[in-house]
């Protein structure tokens, strides 16, 4: 069930509030580019499933029954609306279906990283990843995440939307379950898959002893 700000931003736009609709807008339209790039092959092609979810949303917003929240509902909307887009363009198929057999596989956090269950602290990091950089190294933190995003782009495709839906735009298991229409045991495979992945390729450029971009050592006379 919707919550009271939920219910009073239903009634705004129900009632053609422009600002509550240009506050959604605003607030989701990054994220959903980002998820229906995924189903159809170009950019513009991704906007123009965004623009065609809003109309959507426009038109069918009074129908709309709360099953799920307002947000989950807008992205069922883009999804369906990408897949048909992605098919038209021979690029996609249905996502729970045809998809390659190996998605669900992938690399995983090497189990002799944790403590035993007979060690002072099981479960636990043996000894800690490499730290994420401080605030303060900027430079390094672009490069870093130059990184991040090839490696987003290495992952396939279900891990890439699963792992982008929770860790880059913060939506809960339950919503991206729904939005994705998957099993929440479907869920944690490609999430844990995705993020095994991600963080061996953040140890790796952390470990490495290649000098950063413009971070080198100066030389000395």
């Amino acid at each position: 069930m919707a919550g009271v700000a939920e219910a009073e931003l239903l009634a705004r736009l129900r009632a053609g509030d422009e600002a509550a609709f240009a506050s959604i807008l605003d607030r989701w339209s990054d994220g959903m580019l980002w998820l229906a790039r995924d189903f159809v092959s170009t950019n513009e092609s991704a906007a123009e499933v965004v623009q065609d979810t809003w109309l959507a949303v426009i038109e069918g917003i009074d129908g709309f029954e709360g099953r799920s929240s307002l947000q989950t509902w807008v992205f069922r909307i883009l999804v369906n609306v990408a897949k048909r887009r992605g098919v038209a363009e021979h690029r996609s198929l249905p996502f729970s279906s045809a998809l390659p057999a190996d998605d669900d596989s992938g690399p995983t956090v090497d189990p002799s990283r944790f403590q035993g269950a007979d060690e002072p602290y099981p479960h636990h990091w043996r000894a800690l990843p490499a730290p994420w950089p401080s605030p303060e190294q900027e430079l390094l933190h672009r490069e870093l995440g130059a990184r991040i995003t090839a490696a987003l782009d290495e992952l396939p495709r279900r891990q890439r939307m699963v792992v982008g839906l929770r860790d880059v735009h913060g939506y809960t298991a339950a919503e991206v379950c729904s939005i994705l229409e998957i099993t929440p045991a479907n869920q944690r495979v490609l999430l844990h898959r995705a993020r095994a992945f991600l963080r061996a390729r953040i140890d790796e450029y952390l470990s490495t002893d290649e000098p950063r971009t413009g971070m080198g050592r100066q030389a000395t006379t």
